[in-house]
């Protein structure tokens, strides 16, 4: 008969393909490096196959080792999440919730979601990631993210992946408070500019740049910016042109030093959906968190 795999096995190995190192993976999970460096040795007797390269700054996954990581960290996300959920149904309100949102709900929407939720449920864990939707979509697919709130560009569906619109937002052209360009009335007039913008790889900035050529337009986008707050800040301090929700001109805080362009050409509507594996489902507490998001859309 073949040897099982064992848990601890599994946990070792991913815990040290994560960190990139026995050492730090050894922080991390309180075990010795002894201990970690046997049950990945176990492991890949069992497997009959190498899973790391060592290297003298730490290791890193052989081919074979980068396949089994992608099924190994998927089965203990389902695990915990199995767990997590046969407690949260006996009423054991603890656990973890791990979720994703867009910048501009991170800045608007998510605080009165996130507070009212931890009001109710004061011992759960939870972790925000925020980003655009294509940063995401690995721990989506390892289940390391329970579902983020996000855009999302139709053209590129991926089939692992279910999508349910939760709200539509408007866009507007924005630059800041005494830009030589706050009088600009098209965006024709706007082409010398110098624009910065969120990574036109995903969701609602991809639609954008189609838009864009689709007129003949050629924004000049010298500055792309990976977080949102770096896209914001840049424009408030300096006169990069940019394209941002109504929901952030309007915030109380960012808004002050935002100026939203009365334009002839109309922008697309940005629609945000909550977007989750197909197969897996939401434990109680994960459920009712993305049931506080579809509230707070509306």
């Amino acid at each position: 008969m073949p040897a099982q795999l064992k848990l601890h096995q599994l946990r070792a190995f991913v815990d040290v393909a994560r960190q990139g190192s026995i050492r730090a993976a050894s922080r991390l999970s309180g075990l010795s490096q002894p201990a970690l460096t046997k049950a990945i040795q176990e492991l890949e007797q069992v497997l009959g196959a190498k899973l790391f390269i060592r290297r003298q700054q730490g290791v890193v996954l052989t081919d074979t080792g980068d396949n089994f990581f992608r099924h190994a960290s998927l089965v203990l996300e389902e695990l915990r999440v199995a767990q997590e959920d046969i407690q949260q149904r006996l009423g054991l309100a603890g656990g973890r919730v791990n979720i994703g949102v867009g910048g501009s709900v991170a800045r608007t929407i998510m605080p009165q979601v996130i507070t009212q939720f931890h009001r109710e449920y004061p011992l759960v864990k939870v972790r925000i990631v925020e980003g655009q939707l294509v940063s995401m979509i690995p721990e989506l697919r390892q289940g390391e993210l329970d579902f983020t709130i996000n855009t999302y560009d139709q053209s590129h569906l991926d089939q692992e992946l279910s999508f349910e619109k939760v709200m539509q937002r408007d866009y507007r052209v924005v630059v800041r408070k005494g830009h030589p360009m706050e009088k600009a009335r098209s965006l024709a007039e706007l082409q010398h500019c110098d624009w910065t913008m969120p990574t036109p790889k995903g969701s609602y900035y991809r639609l954008l740049h189609d838009l864009f050529a689709e007129r003949g337009m050629a924004p000049k986008i010298v500055v792309s910016c990976e977080t949102f707050m770096a896209c914001t800040s840049l424009v408030a301090q300096s006169d990069f042109v940019s394209i941002l929700s109504v929901d952030v001109i309007n915030d109380a805080v960012l808004g002050q030093h935002l100026v939203a362009l009365d334009l002839a050409d109309p922008l697309p509507q940005a629609t945000f959906y909550l977007i989750q594996r197909k197969d897996t489902a939401l434990t109680p507490m994960s459920a009712y968190m993305a049931q506080l998001f579809r509230r707070y859309c509306q």
